[in-house]
């Protein structure tokens, strides 16, 4: 569903509360200017306040609620962003609330009385803005108002104070409520509607789908998506992850998704690969539940498919090529491999390894020169290697898709050469993926491990690439 469409679903919805509401005012989208001009500023405050005071009871608040929430959508990109400054400056957490009831309970004269000071200050530090947060909710579309409304804040509060403690105090309401125990497991097929299929296309944030054939074949017999659904969003997927049934570990992903492969019988597969988990919702950032979902549909996989025994991804390396590119600027940062091989050295014109690789990162056509690409494949595997067990920002993998599954307790398992020579891959990766290995018996130890101390699990030959590494 395209953006525009879902806006004016949720308008009609927001005017559906007002019409049962039967008030007979001149609305307020009709008394403010689509840019919110400093004059239209005390209307929105009045229905904010009329809001927080529950004047008129429950239906009026959801009615005011309903308003506010029409007035956001309808105003321009600038008007939206003074609306929120509004609320980010206006009612937050006034000092002087505080700061007397921090000293009541520094001078508390007993233990009762600290506890019913403390109760108090708890509250006054709540935003009062939190509660119009909540009120939106419960309108028709009100959770996806806010998701999609937190999906701008957080581009707009980079750099803004008020803003982004506007944005934690969405950030943590909205991880309230997409609790990983609300949501629900669903597995998509083809019969699934044609509208949630299409959305499938739209999120995909991997491997583009290209065609509703491409997606077919996405949902073969051998082949699953699962995803997580809110109640409050049900006809919106939060996450999907696509799974292929397969023999033996896939390390190539034009293989995997070819459409004129022939499909297998997933009783005969032992190994679930999951080639690509795509989160779908902008404004759900920094709320996490994609470890939840590899494990409910590994869970679910070994249930429904005893032989499966091996459960890994086939994922991208999408940060390697930027990272091998800095190091390139380093003369002699790499590694001694003395002189470039004759047939690399005719393809890229360089006889210095650095220049060689800085070559092959911005001219990917050597994929196609099976004696350039030969004599790459062990500096960039090692390099490759170095990247995704040195690498680090703290104690974290740099790679965003590296630290994603080894928090989840995955292992580095196998670097695939030349597995996606896409566009895209060889540009991000030097055509390079990896599987990270789920083995179920080891995910909470090797959790712990890089979690704690930033150890990372890796297979034997992954780590014998690391040898000789400067």
């Amino acid at each position: 569903m395209s953006e525009a469409t879902f806006l004016n679903r949720t308008l009609r919805q927001f005017r559906r509360v007002l019409r049962l509401a039967g008030s007979g005012e001149v609305s307020l989208r009709e008394r403010v200017g689509a840019d919110l001009p400093d004059a239209d500023i005390p209307a929105i405050k009045n229905y904010v306040d009329a809001c927080l005071e529950g004047r008129g009871g429950e239906v009026s608040a959801s009615a005011r609620a309903a308003e506010l929430g029409e007035v956001y959508l309808t105003l321009s990109q600038q008007g939206r962003r003074r609306f929120l400054t509004l609320l980010a400056r206006e009612y937050d957490v006034p000092a002087n609330t505080v700061a007397p009831l921090v000293e009541a309970w520094q001078n508390a004269p007993d233990a009762t009385t600290r506890w019913q000071v403390q109760d108090q200050l708890r509250h006054a530090l709540i935003p009062s803005r939190v509660t119009l947060l909540r009120q939106f909710t419960a309108l028709s579309a009100g959770v996806k108002f806010l998701v999609d409304m937190r999906a701008e804040l957080t581009q707009w509060s980079r750099g803004d104070k008020p803003l982004a403690a506007l944005n934690r105090d969405l950030r943590e309401l909205l991880a309230e409520w997409f609790n990983v125990g609300f949501l629900d497991l669903r597995q998509m097929t083809w019969n699934t509607s044609a509208a949630l299929l299409e959305k499938l296309i739209v999120y995909e944030a991997v491997h583009a789908i290209r065609s509703w054939d491409d997606l077919k074949n996405r949902l073969g017999e051998d082949r699953r998506v699962y995803a997580f659904f809110h109640p409050g969003m049900p006809n919106e997927p939060l996450i999907f992850v696509q799974v292929a049934l397969v023999r033996d570990m896939s390390g190539n992903i034009q293989t995997l998704l070819d459409e004129d492969a022939p499909v297998s019988d997933p009783r005969e597969a032992d190994c679930a690969i999951f080639y690509s988990i795509s989160n779908c919702q902008a404004g759900l950032a920094g709320v996490s539940f994609g470890n939840f979902l590899i494990k409910r549909v590994a869970a679910a996989l070994a249930r429904d498919l005893p032989n499966l025994k091996i459960f890994a991804t086939l994922s991208p390396v999408p940060g390697f090529s930027a990272w091998l590119r800095a190091q390139t600027e380093q003369p002699g940062y790499l590694w001694d491999e003395g002189e470039v091989p004759e047939a690399l050295r005719d393809h890229c014109g360089h006889g210095d390894w650095n220049k060689a690789i800085a070559h092959a990162l911005d001219n990917t056509e050597w994929a196609g020169d099976e004696p350039a690409a030969q004599a790459l494949r062990p500096v960039l595997a090692k390099a490759c290697a170095r990247y995704l067990l040195q690498a680090k920002r703290g104690n974290q993998a740099l790679d965003r898709v590296a630290h994603f599954h080894l928090t989840n307790g995955a292992r580095v398992e196998r670097l695939n050469w030349l597995a996606d020579t896409s566009e895209q891959g060889m540009k991000r990766s030097a055509g390079l993926m990896v599987n990270y290995q789920y083995r179920l018996d080891e995910v909470d130890e090797n959790h712990e491990a890089y979690s704690g101390e930033g150890r990372i699990a890796a297979a034997a030959p992954v780590s014998r690439l690391l040898r000789g590494a400067r």
